[in-house]
């Protein structure tokens, strides 16, 4: 599956490497857009709908990250959610969500996060080798981060994924898209889902959920509609963790559908999401 450790193992100076310039970065952007935050919002525009916001602050953002990683590591590729994309020629790319939660900044919801991560490969979670990430959280001063085989952190110590006793008591976390037809659906999936569970987190922000898991504050995590920037750096950080991060029967997680827990909690998720996605057929 997936979610299983790098069968090389143990940790890589080079992936720790790329892990310390992606916290980094990420605290220089994650401090600029806080100061952005503070100063006021200036919108944009819409992306996939009108309720899918845009800020100047997320193209600022993306400028300075794609800048400095630019800098440190010229021959590197880049993608983020706002458009800047370069290509390169070391066979790695950084794939980057300036400010995962918009709408939460938008609103000044503490819920917001600078996302980065660095694969090997073409940016598709179905073929890509996950090397190392970082999620800093400004609002709250948290940053997690991981590299392949080196564990992963929240403020430089150890995090584990919490599994549960069985599904009834397991905290979950998902969310929605902005897509008002498939968000009838998701909210059919969770109406099936929501008497079997403990109960049910929504943070509007895909990295915190994945960080969220990783750090034991939910069991769980499953949304649809994910792009890779959302849940590239979150999904390393929570296999380093210990979660398992995939889709069903053991595919890769991707667009249709991302599961994150530990092994035997993902188990039981997935049993129950199963009928409920053939019903609410949203895939």
């Amino acid at each position: 599956m997936s979610g299983r450790l790098d069968p090389a193992g143990g940790e890589n100076p080079h992936h720790n490497e790329l892990r310390s310039l992606a916290e980094r970065v990420a605290g220089d952007a994650g401090a600029n857009a806080l100061k952005l935050r503070r100063a006021g919002v200036s919108l944009l525009g819409s992306k996939s709908s009108p309720e899918d916001v845009v800020t100047a602050a997320d193209r600022e953002t993306e400028t300075l990250i794609r800048q400095l990683i630019q800098e440190a590591r010229p021959d590197d590729a880049f993608l983020g959610e706002e458009g800047g994309s370069s290509s390169g020629s070391s066979g790695l790319t950084w794939i980057v969500d300036p400010i995962d939660g918009t709408v939460n900044y938008l609103y000044d919801i503490p819920a917001w996060a600078v996302s980065i991560a660095v694969v090997e490969g073409d940016p598709d979670p179905g073929t890509w080798r996950l090397l190392a990430g970082a999620i800093l959280v400004p609002s709250l001063g948290e940053i997690y981060s991981a590299a392949l085989g080196g564990g992963a952190t929240l403020n430089g110590k150890p995090i584990k994924a919490l599994e549960a006793p069985n599904l009834s008591l397991s905290l979950v976390a998902t969310g929605f898209t902005y897509s008002s037809e498939r968000r009838t659906g998701q909210t059919a999936i969770l109406n099936g889902l929501i008497s079997s569970v403990r109960d049910i987190r929504r943070s509007g922000s895909a990295a915190l959920d994945l960080c969220s898991v990783a750090s034991g504050r939910v069991n769980a995590y499953y949304e649809s509609y994910v792009n890779p920037w959302d849940h590239a750096a979150g999904s390393i950080i929570a296999r380093e963790a210990g979660a398992v991060v995939g889709g069903f029967d053991g595919n890769s997680e991707g667009y249709d559908l991302l599961i994150a827990a530990p092994p035997a909690t993902y188990a039981r998720l997935e049993e129950a999401l199963k009928p409920l996605y053939g019903d609410a057929s949203i895939l």
